[in-house]
């Protein structure tokens, strides 16, 4: 085709622009329309092209159809030059679709939307027709394809519903089943539970029966007790009766020694001499320690725990705890973990029982008092190779047993009357050493006194 001059067209095409469409294109139409205006679009320079349409001049056709499809459209209907050179580009691409439709007689066998989206770019007389005849097609295959699948869709709701209602069947049948099962259990479990609350009944009543036996029990021994109480006192006196013969017979027998008693004494004497001179051989030392010594009470001049928690000394005073570990065999039971989270909580593990068993060891040189840390083995993730500190026994509880029950054990261990302290400040440890006859004081009191070693 040649090209008019510019501000000239061909008749047919001023016959066609005199033609309008009074709807809007068919959005298929107008997809094709798109769509050949950009396949058309690469074929012309930047100067052929509208103003609006020249940033889009590198895009590929798919791009151009995407982002510039709008603005195509409006410069195809706008732009008399640039719709009649996409037309001549289109009549390169495919002459015989523009030739028909230029003449009006498209082919029959030709796709009413290629047709139409021709007509539209050509625009020959009856142009419009054309386009509403292919917009009527269009329509009317969609009408029937939406038909078609509409009744695909009713076909297969059908069978969904078909299924639905069979499934809905069994599942009603099963959980009728179901119910009749959880009905009987529940019967048979409504059965046990009126036996056991039977059972409930009469066990009270043996526990009522019982705890009458029991109060009739308690009475009888209350008053078996009066009655042993009372013998006790018979005997005593009979006891003290029988004393009083026993020390008039000695007194008689005293005073009137015979020859018999000279031997015997005697032989008392000579016994004791012969007790001696064993004694001498075997070279046994004399008796260190005497009956009376081994009975635990609190000498004259010596303090308890208790007396000296009695002094006028704060519970955060350092000297409170030198006052407490200057006792007789003093022993300081030190609950670690406890002492080191409250005192430097942000070292390591490792460091902290370092840094507290250092502390202890030099307040054991310094006191002599016995002294025993105790860590939770609960917060090992291995076993702990460490080497005690000279005067500072180190345990860790067993798995299963905590920390606190190991100090509590530590102090019933302890004989009664031995000064025991116990540094924690779990309140629940602190209660139960002190109702064992330990004296609790706080872990801060300890770190205070620590800091001045």
């Amino acid at each position: 085709m040649e090209q008019p001059a510019s501000g000239a067209e061909p008749a047919g095409a001023a016959g066609g622009d005199a033609e309008a469409l009074d709807r809007p294109l068919p959005e298929g139409v107008r997809r094709r329309v798109v769509a050949l205006v950009s396949d058309a679009f690469g074929g012309l320079t930047v100067t052929e092209l509208p103003a609006q349409l020249r940033q889009y001049a590198r895009f590929t056709p798919s791009r151009r159809a995407r982002f510039a499809g709008n603005a195509m459209a409006a410069a195809l209907e706008s732009d008399p030059v640039f719709r009649q050179r996409i037309g001549e580009r289109f009549g390169q691409v495919d002459p015989e679709l523009a030739a028909a439709v230029e003449s009006g007689s498209p082919p029959p066998a030709a796709d009413p939307v290629d047709v139409a989206a021709a007509a539209y770019v050509l625009r020959p007389v009856g142009w419009v027709k054309l386009v509403a005849a292919a917009g009527e097609e269009v329509q009317r295959a969609d009408a029937e394809r939406a038909d078609e699948e509409n009744r695909r869709e009713l076909e297969r709701l059908r069978e969904e519903l078909a299924q639905a209602r069979a499934s809905t069947k069994s599942e009603t049948e099963r959980l009728r089943t179901e119910l009749d099962a959880a009905r009987r259990e529940a019967e048979s479990t409504h059965r046990k539970l009126r036996s056991a609350l039977s059972d409930v009944k009469r066990g009270e009543a043996a526990l009522r029966r019982t705890a009458a036996e029991m109060e009739t029990a308690r009475a009888e021994a209350a008053s078996q007790l009066s009655a042993a109480v009372s013998e006790s006192r018979r005997l005593k006196a009979r006891l003290a009766e029988a004393e009083s013969a026993v020390e008039a017979g000695r007194r008689a027998a005293r005073e009137g020694r015979s020859v018999e008693d000279m031997r015997l004494r005697l032989l008392l004497d000579t016994v004791l001499e012969s007790a001696q001179g064993l004694r001498r051989e075997l070279a046994l030392p004399p008796a260190a320690a005497h009956p009376a010594d081994l009975v635990d009470a609190v000498e004259p001049g010596r303090m308890s725990p208790k007396d000296v928690a009695a002094r006028a000394l704060s519970d955060m005073d350092p000297a409170l705890l030198d006052q407490l570990l200057a006792l007789p065999q003093a022993h300081l039971v030190v609950d670690g973990y406890n002492v080191t989270k409250t005192g430097y909580p942000t070292m390591p593990l490792e460091k902290q029982r370092l840094r507290l068993l250092g502390g202890l060891a030099m307040l054991a040189a310094q006191t002599g008092a016995e002294m025993t840390c105790v860590f939770d083995g609960a917060e090992l993730a291995a076993p702990v190779l460490l080497a005690p500190p000279r005067g500072v026994r180190v345990l860790f509880s067993k798995p299963g047993v905590t920390a606190d029950e190991l100090i509590r054990q530590l102090v019933r261990a302890e004989p009664p009357g031995r000064p025991v302290v116990v540094v924690s400040t779990d309140r629940e440890v602190a209660d139960g050493v002190a109702r064992a006859g330990a004296r609790p004081v706080a872990s801060a009191l300890l770190l205070k006194r620590l800091s001045r070693v």
